[in-house]
């Protein structure tokens, strides 16, 4: 396989030394960030049932339990602190795009590289789905460095052959199949599918949801270089563009303004945390500083 982070630049494997440097302030971050994960809900697991003693709560009580043993049982539980970590990252084709020194793709493996290590720090278990036009990977939340070796190891792979379209809407979906209890995901992609929003408002019902919403410069500042063909690489649909148009590049912005209001305001309205970074941008900085932000919330 090819690697993403080519050129000079270092996989993230060989990289990983450094990358854990920005990824242990970002693992105190992580822990401070007032997620429900940490402070409540599965925080308490359940563990056993015994029967009822006077005095014990009427709420506790088991009623499969007790209908079955023909007097009353409680259930009982024990503390769970453990944080799980999950990632669905996008890889499709759009997501190999970008004006800059790093495409999409490349910025959203570095980006979940950070929070891979960040969240091994913690001690949390890891697990994964990735997906283009159809899912490429997936695994359950395990703990243990060689698990997130072997995750670095897929985040750092560039598939040869990538299919067109995007299955973000059945990663979600098989997201939160996979989870047996309330976690952290992390979705990671540039939101250029349809279909996503049930399953993302369903996973976010049961889990903390942070949605990156991976961009890039030309997303809202079209470059002046007169008409000029535009390939989409999803749908393979060639247009054109008078690019030097004041009012073409105006309405170029709006557009992208206005479906970011609206992809913000649907993770807000069904309780995820939407967060924009740029390939332009270093994602430990931005990670910091939404993670800072949460914990003074």
């Amino acid at each position: 396989m090819a690697k993403l982070l080519k050129d000079s630049k270092k996989g993230l494997v060989q990289r990983s030394s450094l990358l854990h440097i920005a990824a242990m302030t970002l693992a105190d971050h992580m822990k401070s960030g007032t997620f429900k994960s940490l402070y409540r809900g599965q925080g308490i697991e359940f563990c056993d049932v015994r029967e009822y003693l006077n005095g014990d709560n009427v709420r506790a009580i088991d009623w499969n339990v007790t209908a079955r043993m023909g007097k009353p049982f409680i259930k009982q539980y024990e503390e769970d602190r453990e944080l799980q970590v999950f990632f669905v990252i996008d890889r499709s084709l759009s997501m190999h795009t970008g004006t800059g020194e790093k495409s999409k793709v490349e910025t959203a493996s570095e980006t979940a590289a950070l929070l891979l290590l960040a969240a091994e720090h913690n001690s949390s278990p890891v697990g994964a789905v990735f997906f283009d036009g159809q899912i490429r990977f997936s695994t359950m939340a395990k703990s243990g460095r060689q698990h997130v070796m072997m995750l670095l190891s897929r985040l750092d792979e560039s598939d040869k052959e990538i299919e067109k379209g995007s299955v973000l809407s059945s990663a979600l979906a098989g997201a939160f199949k996979l989870l047996k209890k309330r976690s952290l995901v992390f979705v990671i992609s540039d939101f250029r599918a349809d279909g996503w929003q049930e399953n993302l408002a369903r996973l976010a019902v049961r889990n903390d949801v942070v949605v990156l919403k991976i961009t890039d410069s030309i997303d809202s500042d079209i470059p002046d270089i007169g008409t000029a063909g535009f390939f989409d690489p999803e749908s393979g649909v060639i247009r054109k563009f008078p690019t030097s148009f004041k009012k073409f590049k105006t309405l170029w912005f709006e557009d992208n303004r206005n479906r970011t209001d609206a992809w913000k305001e649907f993770c807000l309205r069904h309780g995820a945390y939407p967060l924009i970074l740029s390939t332009s941008e270093d994602p430990a900085m931005v990670l910091n500083r939404f993670f800072t932000r949460r914990g003074r919330k």
